[in-house]
């Protein structure tokens, strides 16, 4: 029986006998391939999160010196797994008013910018740190209490901490009782050295620093940037933190 070929010969092989005898077992060999365990698809599963038509949240008041009008803080919060023991409130976006247009554009960028990462999800503590680090070149300033803010961003961030705590995100740690009586104690020694120094009027300078509720000439504590930092004995002393550094 004659073949045609159509296709051109690229090579060729010569069967022996004992190769016809062998491609009978041949086939057996293949279900030994097919045993290979089967790999799973990878699936990459997310929640497709859409933004619900009311949302709960709060304003907070920022009145810099730097800045002629005050800010005015939103941060709104979605509620997760409501009706549930896992209920959750969590950041979902921010907005930032003000009758100050100096600083529109980047105040629009940052409120964008802060909500995008707020609506990705999982630990956006880190924002807090982030932009409390912000240093403004020409200098900070104290807000009410005595508290540094080394710029206006870090003060945007001092308020989404404030905001975080009251819902749950971020926890401070707890003063033990015995460092609380620590620190009434040496604010107490404190005031009672200095009231015996000298019993001269108090100028209207220490009366604003006193203002702060912590004594007159107290400095600013490099621990929890609070004007609350006083000397005894040789020691600097934080009459807010405890922070203690000596020598």
């Amino acid at each position: 029986m004659a073949i045609k070929i159509e296709k051109k010969i690229k090579g060729y092989n010569v069967v022996k006998p004992e190769d016809k005898a062998a491609s009978p077992a041949a086939p057996a060999a293949q279900p030994a391939a097919s045993k290979e365990a089967p790999k799973a698809e990878i699936i990459q599963m997310h929640e497709s999160l859409e933004r619900p038509e009311t949302l709960v949240g709060s304003t907070y008041k920022i009145k810099s010196p730097l800045f002629e009008h005050a800010l005015y803080v939103t941060v709104n919060d979605i509620v997760l797994n409501v009706g549930t023991a896992y209920e959750q409130r969590r950041p979902f976006e921010i907005f930032i008013n003000s009758k100050n247009m100096d600083h529109f554009q980047w105040i629009v960028a940052l409120t964008r910018i802060i909500s995008a990462v707020f609506r990705k999800g999982g630990d956006v503590t880190f924002l807090v740190e982030e932009m409390k680090a912000v240093f403004d070149p020409r200098g900070g300033y104290f807000k009410a209490g005595g508290i540094y803010m080394p710029s206006i961003v870090a003060e945007i961030g001092a308020v989404i901490e404030q905001h975080m705590k009251s819902i749950g995100l971020i926890h401070d740690p707890e003063m033990d009782e015995s460092t609380r009586k620590l620190i009434a104690e040496k604010r107490a020694a404190y005031e009672a050295a200095a009231n015996g120094k000298s019993a001269a009027p108090v100028s209207t300078e220490s009366k604003t620093e006193s203002a702060t509720g912590f004594p007159p000439g107290a400095t600013l504590c490099a621990k929890c940037n609070t004007q609350a930092l006083v000397l005894m004995d040789g020691c600097q002393t934080c009459l807010n933190c405890g922070y203690s550094k000596c020598g």
